[in-house]
């Protein structure tokens, strides 16, 4: 199957896709910060450079994206149509990439929460941010 857009096309959409900043990070983001914590972002000495790091209660958070990191089981995770092959290729070394990220994390003492896509939006992002605070407290 080709693709629906011509190269250009493509190239533009894919160049506008960030890898931080993401709105779902800004809403955690906003959220901790409004509750009084401070926080590092995308710390290069870090396992994975994680998205949100709050040295203070020694815990980390990765905020993903549904597709980029494969959600399983999530209705915002389907498999491309087109390159389907390097699509499933690329999204498999993201899950590696991130287990063994979460690992390095964890046996450096790290407390290591993720939180993803489909959680932050508006129906589900009260709750899943009323979780999160209940994480620091326990």
């Amino acid at each position: 199957m080709t693709d629906v857009h011509s190269r250009e096309i493509r190239s533009f959409n894919m160049s506008r896709i960030r890898s931080k900043d993401t709105s779902p990070e800004l809403i955690v983001r906003k959220f901790l910060f409004s509750r009084g914590f401070r926080y590092k972002l995308h710390d290069k000495s870090l396992a994975g450079k994680p998205d949100i790091v709050l040295p203070k209660y020694k815990t980390v958070i990765f905020v993903h994206g549904c597709f980029w990191h494969g959600h399983e089981g999530c209705r915002y995770f389907v498999v491309p149509k087109t390159r389907t092959e390097w699509w499933l290729n690329k999204i498999n070394t993201n899950i590696n990439k991130d287990a063994e990220s979460v690992s390095r994390l964890r046996e450096a003492g790290w407390k290591v929460l993720t939180l993803w896509e489909c959680d932050l939006r508006k129906s589900t992002a009260d709750s899943t941010l009323d979780n999160l605070l209940k994480e620091f407290h326990t």
